[in-house]
């Protein structure tokens, strides 16, 4: 069976960092894209970032841009997400995905997902 594992998440003060893995076993992503959402509780999942699969083409929410980095390992088959000045507004479960088919910040068009890891920044 097809997995993503999220890990990293945690409490964290505003201004802080933490860094999301996203680790894939039983099949190579490496000619997937691959992206980050979020759900915060009451909320719609919303786009976070995306990167091609060579790496070549990265997106980010305007929310997220200038603080957040999202890099690849084809290798290790991991996604990262490097998060910095972390806010409260970023308090959310964030989940990677993956799309054999299109570089997009839509997640009906991602096939596989993980199964969340939570961030939670205090003020």
């Amino acid at each position: 069976q097809v997995q993503l594992v999220e890990s990293g998440g945690g409490l964290v003060q505003a201004g802080g960092s933490l860094r999301l893995s996203c680790a894939a076993s039983e099949r190579t992503f490496s000619n997937d894209a691959m992206a980050w959402f979020r759900q915060a509780p009451g909320k719609e999942r919303e786009f976070v970032s995306v990167i091609s699969w060579n790496a070549k083409s990265t997106y980010y929410a305007d929310s997220v841009k200038g603080r957040f980095t999202i890099s690849r390992d084809n290798a290790k088959n991991t996604v990262y997400l490097q998060m910095n000045s972390l806010k409260p507004e970023d308090t959310a479960v964030y989940y990677c995905a993956a799309s054999p088919l299109v570089f997009t910040r839509k997640p009906s068009e991602y096939s596989y997902w993980g199964q969340g890891t939570q961030v939670t920044v205090s003020s």
